[in-house]
């Protein structure tokens, strides 16, 4: 299926679940490398709660195109994942950029923070609503540096956030605003991230150590959760 949509119905999730398979992972909160591990094979194979996971992100209204399961080799899969076009705020749709293949159920919380979260807070504290959430990116085939244990990227279980972008124009950056001389910004930035720690299994930021001086990292994780 390539056609973005917005609404699943229950007849369609069953198609689309007969095709798709979910999966589910954990990360290990250390320092990421960036080293890309190449092979690509390709496999189909079905499960039920595809669909289900898919009908929920569509009652969420977001606009997304389901993608078929993909394993790279190497500890690497896109399974169950989908790519988002677009997220709904309160008010209007809020765009999403540099975002690749995301797994279901990243994908259905990260639309519920960047309404709930992201695009309230900044309403509340910067007076001006969400317009878009600029990603560093979701899969990438990679280990945590220093092991052999493979990344939540690795799975497409992992979104880095960059930046965001308000309806009045302002860009507002972890890299370049986390230490903002305005204290709304802080707070504003301060606030998505305790608002990620809620919904996300790990979240790491600037204070966590260098690598994430210019993103928020959050992904489902496993087990207790980790913030930072």
């Amino acid at each position: 299926m390539r056609r973005s949509f917005a609404r699943l119905p229950l007849i369609a999730a069953t198609v689309v679940a007969a095709t798709l398979l979910a999966g589910c992972g954990a990360m290990v909160p250390q320092q990421e490398s960036r080293r890309p591990i190449q092979r690509s094979t390709q496999l189909y194979s079905p499960r039920p709660e595809a669909g289900a996971c898919l009908s929920s992100l569509g009652r969420a209204n977001a606009a997304f195109t389901p993608l078929p399961d993909q394993y790279f080799g190497a500890g690497c899969s896109t399974l169950n994942a989908v790519r988002l076009v677009s997220l709904r705020g309160d008010r209007t749709s809020l765009g999403v950029s540099n975002l690749g293949p995301v797994a279901c159920p990243l994908a259905e919380t990260f639309a519920g923070w960047a309404r709930f979260g992201v695009d309230r807070a900044a309403r509340q504290i910067l007076g001006s609503a969400l317009v878009r959430i600029e990603t560093m990116g979701s899969y990438s085939c990679r280990t945590v540096a220093g092991s052999d244990r493979m990344s939540a990227h690795a799975t497409a279980r992992a979104i880095d956030v960059g930046g965001f972008v308000l309806a009045d124009g302002r860009r507002i950056t972890v890299l370049n605003d986390w230490n903002s001389p305005d204290p709304q910004v802080r707070a504003f930035l301060a606030t998505v991230q305790q608002s990620a720690c809620k919904r996300f299994g790990t979240v790491l930021g600037p204070a966590y150590n260098a690598a994430h001086r210019d993103h928020l990292h959050v992904d489902l994780g496993g087990g207790r959760g980790f913030c930072r």
